[in-house]
């Protein structure tokens, strides 16, 4: 599957559903979608971006995924039977993160709250530090485990899975998801 610029372009602004389930345990946060991802309505979704080569690296999941095409009913169920919930700090899909603005990235920050309020997951991951730290206005943070509670979760700062993220590899990903995936205490974690 591939799309045009032009076709990519007309789903600018659209926003992705969460993935999210009754026995939510880990939550992901993406930073916002990408165009891929509006098109395909699958998070992390861009042929180029290493998020379910490294959940599968790690053991966090026992599939690969085809993030090009789009996450199939079978593939979201299995994620979520997993206790594995996927959201965003903006919902609003851009072919860059960097065309977010600091205020929205704040606002996300609060709706982030609220959401990790309602859904109660153990463990919550967000995946970029930068991103992080504007929503949160936390300079100082570093990946990994954070010291502070994130309304009841356990906070993880991880690497953003993204191409463009080049010092990273599905190896190094997949080591940084697999902690929190450990905190959380997901099931047959076999890599």
């Amino acid at each position: 599957m591939g799309f045009t610029r032009a076709e990519l372009e007309s789903f600018r602004d659209v926003e992705v559903p969460d993935l999210v389930g009754p026995s939510l345990k880990l939550l992901f946060v993406g930073i916002n979608p990408g165009l891929w991802t509006a098109a395909t309505s699958t998070h992390f979704a861009h042929p180029g971006n290493r998020f379910y080569p490294a959940l599968h690296r790690a053991g966090i999941i026992d599939r690969e995924i085809d993030r090009g095409v789009g996450m199939s009913d079978h593939d979201r169920s299995h994620l979520l039977e997993r206790g594995i919930g996927i959201t965003n700090l903006v919902a609003r899909a851009t072919a860059k993160a960097s065309e977010l603005s600091v205020d929205e990235l704040r606002e996300g920050g609060v709706r982030l709250r609220r959401f990790v309020e309602e859904h109660r997951p153990a463990v919550v991951a967000v995946a970029g530090i930068t991103a992080y730290r504007s929503a949160f206005g936390v300079r100082d943070a570093v990946a990994g485990r954070q010291p502070a509670r994130f309304e009841g979760a356990e906070l993880w700062v991880v690497p953003n899975p993204s191409g463009l993220n080049a010092h990273e590899t599905v190896e190094s990903l997949a080591a940084a998801y697999r902690a929190p995936a450990e905190a959380a205490g997901l099931p047959d974690l076999s890599a």
